[in-house]
């Protein structure tokens, strides 16, 4: 992952899956991750099994397979599944709070992002490897800013100690009312300072890809 050293910015593109646009069948998703210049730095696949995919949806474990130009896996992003979680309320209980293991290399876990608790809006911490709270981010109450303000939707990041300064941000990109309003597949932009750990860069990376599958999946499932 020595590849985000010097970047400020990771864009994730999420293939669009033909199958499941025609059909409504569940796929695997994949992905691709482009430096700010639009080069392609990585590819990521999930890998899930197909009742897990139709039954529990958005809900399901997933570990996504995150690979270089070369086919190498760099990075590996993990979560078990979890009958009672999801709900922000309750997402103070170890059980009913989702959480992703972040691993660079595959085997050498280098954070977590763990859902924390709140009333209303989307609410992560974003852990070290020694599960110490580090950075904290927070989404907007409306799922369907993107369709109904055509614009971005800010999961603004921040450090710990400091809740009064943004440092960052995971942003899901308006892609236009057609591919918004009747795919799931996502795009987004993922923004942090160029001298940040390499490790919570990764993690960052990590909190889209839970983002994406708490926040975004079961809202353009249910339009």
């Amino acid at each position: 992952m020595y590849a985000l050293a010097d970047l400020e910015q990771i864009v994730v593109h999420q293939k669009v899956e033909l199958l499941e646009v025609l059909t409504g069948y569940e796929t695997i998703n994949r992905y691709i991750l482009k430096n700010q210049e639009g080069e392609q730095l990585y590819y990521a696949e999930e890998e899930s099994g197909a009742c897990m995919r139709m039954c529990c949806g958005n809900n399901r474990s997933f570990i996504i397979h995150i690979s270089d130009n070369s086919g190498n896996e760099v990075m590996r992003v993990s979560r078990e599944f979890k009958c009672f979680a999801g709900c922000c309320w309750c997402a103070d209980v170890d059980c009913c709070a989702f959480e992703v293991c972040v691993e660079a290399p595959v085997g050498t876990p280098v954070g977590y992002v763990r859902q924390a608790k709140s009333f209303w809006k989307p609410h992560y911490q974003i852990l070290d490897v020694f599960k110490d709270h580090i950075l904290t981010t927070w989404g907007p109450c409306c799922g369907f800013q993107a369709i109904c303000c055509r614009g971005d939707i800010d999961f603004k990041v921040y450090e710990r100690s400091n809740k009064s300064a943004t440092i960052g941000k995971i942003s899901k990109q308006w892609a236009g009312v057609v591919r918004d309003f009747f795919t799931d597949a996502d795009n987004f932009g993922v923004f942090f300072p160029r001298d940040m750990d390499i490790n919570m860069k990764a993690t960052l990376i990590g909190a889209t890809f839970l983002i994406d599958f708490m926040y975004f999946e079961s809202t353009n499932k249910n339009k």
